[in-house]
């Protein structure tokens, strides 16, 4: 198949808008699951997930964590301008960027554009009894975001400190409606940690911690990765075909002993959402990288977008791959991998580590659709189908699917 003349009109299905849950159920681990086993569709509840996984496997699940990323600020005209939070710049380490005090920068969405020609903006508010002057400027634009300087005036305030004061947490747009404080509570996973991600790897929103012991007590082992989802995640392909759709650039990071699970497992994982996908097939070509050059950067790791459809030659086990990259933390004193990627994964990708899939069920004429798809053959329709006639509720806050290829 040729992957970037994919016309993603042959990715669409019907979807009326009383189907998309607007929100969660009110028990995470009550919701439905859809089993699909090689070919065989069957229905479930989600709190039965572990009985249909192999004993022994390996399930990897993002631990990204949604921060408060939408800001408004309102000018002396009154016009309210919306500042959305993208990706850090200065610093550009997440944990560093969250630890700032006094300044730092973002690549920034901007809303009502026309109406901030200038100047600055400026906030006031409270945080533990101290009053904090925020004000934010417009330095340049970078392609379809900008640049935004952010400065306080109290070094006892870290950044962190000033999303929770007056962040708002970013909801999908296609809910329609305004975030509620229930969704800083339902809008995580359990078991988040790493603050990061403007949208939820929503697939893991179903897992509770009793999911996670009986996980536990089928014998599956458990490791974690991150990859902060960005804003991207929801733009749609507005290309006929996919060859001209730009995927967005995501940041991952894998610890050593992850790597070293996946090893023993022989690289073959069960992947809760796609974004846990794209890191562990993403690793797969980091490896691949590392066969022919064991001195490259961390930025030179990053998997481009078409990479995997690149026809090289030198294709290795997957169990290889993942050895080059602990043999390259080893080289250079690292524990843990750091870098960025932009693949897309659609039909005629080959998949090399996932095994199975826990995910939501998508929007039509998406990319995480094309990724399903591209696991489950032209079976896709076949699962929406059922989906659509047995009651499943989609999208973030929607109901689960299990894929068993």
């Amino acid at each position: 198949m040729d992957t970037k003349h994919i016309h993603i009109s042959d990715y669409n299905y019907p979807l009326p808008e009383e189907r998309i849950a607007k929100f969660p159920i009110k028990e995470r681990d009550h919701s439905k699951l859809l089993i699909y086993n090689h070919g065989a569709i069957s229905d479930d509840f989600f709190y039965n997930l572990p009985k249909y996984l192999p004993r022994k496997a390996l399930m990897v699940f993002n631990n990204t964590k949604v921060i408060q990323a939408r800001m408004h600020f309102r000018k002396q005209t009154g016009a309210l301008i919306e500042v959305f939070l993208l990706e850090p710049v200065s610093p550009a380490d997440y944990e560093q960027m969250f630890q700032a005090t006094g300044q730092c920068s973002w690549l920034c969405i901007v809303g009502n554009l026309k109406k901030w020609k200038e100047g600055q903006l400026e906030r006031e508010f409270y945080i533990k009894e101290q009053k904090v002057t925020l004000k934010v400027t417009r330095k340049e634009e970078r392609h379809t975001s900008h640049l935004i300087e952010f400065e306080w005036n109290n070094e006892k305030v870290n950044f962190a400190d000033i999303l929770d004061a007056v962040g708002e947490l970013p909801i999908p747009p296609y809910l329609n409606r305004a975030t509620e404080e229930s969704d800083k509570q339902t809008y995580q996973t359990v078991y988040s940690k790493i603050k990061g991600s403007v949208a939820a790897p929503t697939a893991g929103l179903h897992f509770t911690e009793k999911v996670l012991r009986d996980i536990d007590a089928h014998g599956i082992e458990r490791e974690e990765l991150t990859l902060h989802v960005g804003a991207g995640t929801f733009k749609p392909v507005k290309s006929e075909e996919i060859e001209n759709h730009e995927m967005h650039t995501e940041y991952i990071c894998v610890h050593r002993h992850t790597l070293e699970r996946l090893a023993a497992h022989d690289a073959g994982a069960i992947a809760v959402g796609t974004t846990s996908v794209r890191t562990l097939e993403s690793l797969y070509f980091i490896g691949r990288k590392l066969s022919s050059d064991n001195n490259l950067t961390e930025e030179q790791l990053h998997v481009n977008q078409w990479e995997p459809y690149e026809e090289t030659g030198n294709d290795i086990p997957a169990t290889e791959a993942i050895k080059n990259i602990i043999r390259y933390l080893d080289r250079n004193g690292l524990s843990s991998l750091h870098t960025s990627t932009q693949i897309i994964i659609a039909p005629g990708y080959k998949y090399r580590i996932v095994k199975m899939l826990v995910t939501n069920f998508h929007q039509p004429q998406s990319t995480l659709l094309l990724l399903v798809s591209a696991l489950t053959g032209n079976n896709w329709r076949k699962i929406y189908d059922y989906a659509l006639e047995n009651g499943f509720r989609f999208l973030s806050y929607g109901d689960s699917n299990l894929i068993i290829p």
